[in-house]
């Protein structure tokens, strides 16, 4: 959640990032009210039961008539003092209600406007022309199916529609893909980790997620517990309520997980083969650093992404997302999206977030300061990054942009290695 004292001392710049998120300004002056209204019944309560205590003295020095009379003075005023301890409570409630609705202060430059507003900041590699090679290029279903690699029907039979079985040639694809992008993860210094895929609500909540109105949740009732949409989620939670100690730089892991989404709004072209499914397979980076490392990071997580694209050599544009298309956590998000020649456009293939502090307040993680004579300083806030290093969907872009004439696709060089240094994949017979 945001830092309430900030928004209360710097009300304008909040204003201004609602403006850019489409979203209503209003919420910070109730924010602001609410504020004062906690302030106001917390001062009521602890003047109250000082004055009990003060009470308390007097009664114990007292005898005869005018005990009785204080004694009836202290039973009224036990009564204020619970009236004023509930109405406190009931103000606290509503402030954490507010403040765990409202967004993150986004980041000076981000683009305002919704979904379709976003900025492309460039493109990258070569766009295949097929009409001059001479043939059409197929979708990565047509192909998938080709070499025995997709199996969607049986997926539905099994466990409905936008489910599918990965075997074969795609089951050794996605695999070669994953671990490839976890080396790469080790030597930029990440732990890998295997991660939950089932965790508490106050986990996805302290994550940003709205666990009663995202409809893109899945939620386990009887054993109240949700599937996660990433390893974010898990990986945010494993240090929920500790201290950090970030001296010696940030704490980076690599969480690779299974991910469940409903894709509830998603419909047309989007539901054939992989491209939208229910359930994918995702390696994610996550970063536990200091405030002011974040943005440095989070341009780290986006040169680390553009790294495994261009070891995948696919075309690939990069584009700053715009506020109203950010989620209640990032204070800046940047996409990369591989060309897909089948749909002539480009579709998101990875996604970092700089989330700041917003995560870390929520799930009650901070790291410990020093001072300048090395002694230990107050605790504060860390910030949370993630970024997305490979998933399923990354198939498409990579049968479907290597695709040759004569039915075949071409493995790209850097992932040779993790197919036995196979070079073609070739139809089944």
């Amino acid at each position: 959640m945001i830092d309430i004292k900030d928004l209360i001392e710097n009300p304008e710049k909040y204003r201004a990032s609602q403006r850019a998120r489409q979203a209503e300004e209003s919420a910070v002056d109730s924010l602001i009210a609410a504020a004062q209204t906690r302030s106001a019944a917390i001062t009521r309560f602890e003047t109250l039961r000082a004055e009990q205590k003060s009470f308390g003295k007097k009664v114990a020095q007292a005898a005869g008539e005018e005990k009785q009379q204080l004694l009836a003075e202290v039973k009224e005023l036990s009564n204020q003092v619970k009236a004023a301890e509930a109405e406190s409570a009931q103000a606290e409630e509503q402030l954490r209600g507010l403040q765990g609705a409202f967004p993150n202060l986004i980041h000076e430059g981000v683009p305002a406007g919704g979904e379709d507003d976003f900025v492309v900041l460039r493109e990258e590699g070569a766009v295949r022309d097929f009409a001059a090679e001479g043939f059409a290029p197929k979708d990565h279903l047509e192909l998938a199916e080709s070499f025995a690699a997709l199996d969607m029907e049986r997926g539905a039979k099994v466990s409905g529609s936008r489910f599918y079985f990965l075997k074969g040639i795609g089951a050794r694809l996605e695999l070669a893909m994953m671990q490839m992008g976890m080396d790469q993860a080790i030597e930029a210094g990440f732990t890998p980790m295997i991660t939950p895929t089932l965790v508490r609500p106050e986990t996805m909540a302290g994550t940003g997620f709205d666990v009663e109105h995202d409809d893109e949740i899945y939620r386990l009732e009887r054993d109240d517990l949700y599937l996660v949409g990433t390893s974010e989620v898990a990986i945010a939670g494993y240090h929920s309520d500790e201290i950090l100690d970030l001296a010696q730089g940030p704490e980076r892991i690599a969480g690779w997980s299974t991910c469940y989404r409903r894709e509830a709004g998603s419909h047309g072209r989007d539901t054939r083969g992989i491209l939208r499914v229910h359930q994918f397979n995702k390696l994610e980076m996550f970063v536990f650093c200091t405030e002011e490392e974040s943005a440095a990071e989070h341009a780290k997580l986006l040169a680390w992404e553009e790294q495994m694209l261009q070891k995948m050599e696919l075309p690939y544009r990069v584009v700053d997302i715009a506020a109203g298309d950010l989620g209640l956590s990032a204070a800046r998000k940047y996409d990369c999206e591989a060309w897909v020649p089948s749909q002539q456009t480009y579709r998101e293939l990875t996604s970092t977030s700089d989330c700041t502090t917003f995560q870390a307040r929520r799930l009650n993680i901070r790291e410990r300061t020093l001072k300048d004579d090395g002694r230990k300083g107050p605790t504060t806030p860390l910030a949370t990054l993630n970024g997305t290093l490979a998933t399923t969907r990354w198939l498409v872009a990579i049968l479907e942009n290597h695709q040759q004439a004569d039915g075949t696709v071409r493995v790209p060089a850097a992932l040779r290695p993790y197919l036995g240094g196979l070079e073609v994949i070739e139809p089944s017979t």
